[in-house]
């Protein structure tokens, strides 16, 4: 599906929808609504097939038309999945002033975060985190709130003294999952390949590829884990299952840090020649007291490329963050500036 229908079909086509005031939605209205966000297959359209006899996924399934809807639900919106038409509206018009800001950064002769953020419209849907009921992450463990408390990221730390100060992430390790299979802010790229007995999902950020083994083996014992952790699949009709485990802590982009036990268990069902229901449900019962769910279309986009993911564990930038920070590196920072006729650490040039 091209760009323009896409916006048709998951934003404005929605809008023909009834606003739903908040206490009027029930379970029917939201089935009616999450159904609505596919378009209709053309008539007598069938879901292809690989030469093996296989339900066909391959193609390019970009996630950055998802970027302007959250992961997790803004509390205003309490248990509603959906927008009413004036809500739609309005987060439809912040997130094409957003879009505009690289033609406004180009008219200025400028680089910033409009080049940097891959910014497309919303979709009707209001998280993409569909269950609970509330579209938050469930409740975290004691565990689970010493692994979020004891997280070092560039986020959220200000000195850094050595490689344990930063988070999967700044180095470049791994998104994780499910972190890698939702959208970020540039780079989403997914493509997915399929052989007999394997389908393969690469992901553009940070250059991983994760392999779904439909041959029925079962997965290693636990001790043997990844990053990505171990996926073994099978269809249940045209829908392609993928459980998840042997998952290696600490890799999860969530709530908080993952435990050995997480597990996620995927859906991925043809809908029509364009699109994909994408669901996936994630438990770690040692981290969270309950699981989640995402679920959103995928679309074609044929014409995206996957370019090179030039990040590495070696970034310069992370030898920077220290000597930019780290007390032991002050006197180099107090002789650089002095060296520029300004005074150290301010910025200030000396009078």
């Amino acid at each position: 599906m091209k760009r323009g229908l896409l916006i048709a079909a998951l934003g404005l086509g929605l809008c023909a929808l009834p606003a739903i005031p908040a206490a009027a939605q029930d379970d029917d209205t939201t089935v009616e609504q999450m159904e609505a966000r596919f378009d209709a297959p053309p008539e007598g359209w069938q879901v292809p097939r690989t030469a093996w006899g296989d339900p066909d996924l391959r193609g390019m399934w970009p996630l950055d038309y998802l970027s302007a809807t959250p992961r997790v639900r803004p509390g205003n919106f309490g248990t509603r999945a959906f927008m009413t038409d004036e809500e739609y509206n309005s987060a439809f018009a912040r997130a094409e002033a957003d879009m505009e800001r690289y033609a406004e950064e180009e008219q200025a002769n400028m680089m910033a975060m409009g080049h940097w953020n891959e910014r497309q419209l919303p979709l009707r849907q209001t998280s993409l985190i569909v269950e609970p009921a509330n579209g938050q992450y469930p409740p975290l463990t004691e565990l689970g709130r010493q692994n979020a408390a004891n997280e070092r990221t560039s986020w959220n730390t200000y000195v850094f003294e050595g490689m344990n100060d930063f988070g999967i992430m700044d180095r470049c390790l791994t998104r994780g999952l499910p972190g890698a299979m939702l959208p970020a802010v540039y780079n989403m790229g997914i493509r997915v390949t399929q052989a007999p007995g394997l389908v393969a999902i690469t992901i553009e950020m940070i250059h991983e590829t994760r392999l779904v083994y439909l041959d029925g083996r079962e997965a290693p014992p636990p001790d043997v884990q990844f990053d990505l952790g171990y996926s073994v699949g099978h269809w249940e009709g045209d829908t392609l299952v993928i459980e998840t485990t042997n998952f290696r802590p600490g890799r999860s982009a969530g709530p908080a840090p993952n435990s050995d036990q997480m597990k996620i268990t995927e859906r991925l069902t043809m809908m029509n020649p364009d699109q994909v229901h994408y669901e996936a449900w994630i438990e770690d019962p040692l981290v969270m007291e309950g699981t989640y769910k995402v679920d959103f279309p995928w679309e074609r986009d044929s014409d995206y490329e996957i370019f090179e993911y030039a990040c590495h564990e070696g970034n310069v930038q992370i030898r920077g963050y220290i000597t930019a920070t780290s007390p032991r590196f002050a006197e180099e920072r107090a002789a650089t500036w002095r060296a520029r006729g300004e005074e150290p650490e301010s910025g200030v040039p000396v009078r």
